[in-house]
């Protein structure tokens, strides 16, 4: 989770009379979950606001894309509905325990979930437009660029240009997967094509071991699909804690998917039967479809950044302030594009505290201390805080690590082998909680709570003297009064998971 930024400097002041005569008081640029956030806020403290995007399609490029941006169209939204779709699988598997007689063959139609998957999709582009026409903000479909600091062209669909002239301008135009530069790489797609396959692929190859990666690999194999997933560590989910990366590799391997750890691609080529896939390790696989699921590179390249004095990284991200403002005083960037951490709700808490800075007569910046976050494989991962390397690569106390496991109670009739795991990191002095982790179903759904928590500084003696909801899950975080281990900064361990 990289954070790109400037220096920080003094607080911006709040939107002023500055003597120009501007068409707009705020145009952005991208109607994703930050533009659209930023502009309606903007809005609604009374500034004219315009906002531009490119047309509706679930596969991006650099001039396709759709109000509601990559969460609503060809991310989160469309992902947790192949989610829900391939948890049923194990679902029927456990139902005949709980008295179920399914008699026959269970037949799946992946054209219906995709149909239904994309009439949701436009729905909700739909909701986004009406959000943004019922604020008062002004919609104009094409692609935006800037000219200058407070000048923004609009190429429209039929190629003509349009400028506007505006006092503030806010780039929030997200960030597109990419492909990795192999051989054959034209023969792979990116999770813009997988979650708008005509046919389910009966074998997968996915390279990468991060969010989405472990995500599509669940998805495909609870819909049927042999899978085999790839990636260059010991572990999947890089950054997070390794004790619960352990466990979603265990629980991925558990639910029939083939990990290859520690191995790459390095060529992809068509033949009669499929896509052969060759690993650096010389082996050979053949698959119907190959996912590259290895990362997002900014969208940046057409804004004419360069040209304005807007200054970007390496990759094109570009670099802010704490208030997300960029090297151009009057024009600021939020989302993806700046690639702080790269979640919805971070994008769309960057675009409120703009908003409220710049227009709100109030000075708020974004605060990313104890930002919880989910992995949707199937059972999910959810955390917030620190994990517990990160703790102790912080610590200037010990540590107390709680940690419980156990078989949920429906798996004790299922009698699915697949265990919750749940997680405390505990300063030792203080008795704050640091961090909390659970691999298990409704994980996420949990840790919103859990998350509170945190953010509201609560200790070990707080969880201890919550009462539990019984039976539930939930109440693990409760009970936990055995301490599993103590760690010492001392004794930081080195691991190259």
């Amino acid at each position: 989770m990289a954070r790109k930024m400037l220096k920080d400097g003094e607080a911006p002041v709040a939107a002023a009379d500055d003597g120009g005569s501007y068409d707009y008081d705020l145009f952005v640029i991208g109607a994703g979950s930050g533009g659209v956030r930023g502009s309606r806020t903007a809005a609604g403290f009374g500034a004219k606001v315009a906002i531009c995007e490119l047309p509706f399609h679930p596969i991006s490029s650099e001039w396709l894309g759709g109000h509601g941006g990559t969460c609503v169209i060809r991310g989160c939204a469309p992902k947790k509905i192949l989610v829900y779709g391939a948890s049923f699988r194990g679902e029927f598997d456990d139902a005949s325990n709980f008295g179920w007689e399914i008699n026959g063959d269970i037949n799946y139609n992946w054209k219906k979930l995709l149909e239904n998957k994309t009439q949701e999709i436009v729905r909700l582009n739909g909701v986004y437009k009406r959000i943004l026409g019922n604020s008062g903000v002004t919609m104009i479909e094409g692609a935006g660029s800037i000219v200058d600091a407070h000048t923004v062209e609009v190429t429209q669909p039929d190629g003509s240009k349009q400028r506007h002239t505006t006092k503030h301008i806010l780039i929030a135009t997200g960030s597109r997967a990419t492909l990795v530069n192999i051989p054959g790489k034209e023969l792979a797609i990116t999770s813009d094509e997988a979650l708008s396959l005509e046919e389910l692929p009966k074998r997968a190859v996915i390279l990468g071991g991060g969010y989405i990666a472990v995500e599509f690999a669940s998805i495909w194999k609870g819909l049927g699909a042999q899978v085999d997933l790839f990636y260059r560590k010991e572990l999947p989910l890089r950054g997070f804690d390794d004790e619960m990366r352990t466990v979603v590799a265990s629980n991925l391997e558990g639910r029939g998917i083939r990990l290859h750890p520690g191995t790459n691609l390095t060529e992809l080529s068509k033949t009669a039967d499929g896509i052969k896939v060759v690993t650096d390790k010389g082996d050979e696989f053949i698959a119907d479809v190959v996912l590259f699921a290895t990362g997002r590179a900014p969208n940046s390249n057409r804004l004419n950044l360069e040209a304005v004095g807007v200054e970007v990284d390496q990759i094109g991200a570009i670099k802010v302030d704490e208030y997300s403002r960029t090297s151009v005083p009057n024009i600021w960037a939020v989302g993806d594009v700046t690639n702080r951490i790269n979640l919805t709700p971070v994008a769309l808490m960057e675009a409120t505290c703009f908003a409220k800075t710049v227009f709100g007569g109030q000075t708020v910046k974004p605060d990313y201390k104890d930002v919880p976050c989910a992995v949707f494989c199937i059972p999910p991962l959810s955390v917030v805080g620190l994990s517990e390397q990160e703790a102790l690569a912080e610590a200037k106390n010990d540590l107390l690590v709680y940690t419980s496991s156990f078989n949920p109670m429906k798996n004790s009739i299922s009698k699915r082998q697949e265990k919750s795991i749940m997680k405390l990191v505990v300063d030792a002095e203080t008795d704050k909680v640091l961090g909390a982790a659970m691999c298990g179903p409704d994980a996420a759904e949990i840790m919103q709570g859990i998350a509170v928590a945190l953010k509201a500084g609560a200790t070990k003696a707080t969880f201890d003297s919550t009462v539990g909801i019984h039976p539930s899950a939930a109440e693990e975080f409760v009970t936990m009064r055995t301490l599993t281990r103590r760690v010492s900064p001392a004794s930081k361990p080195k691991t190259n998971l």
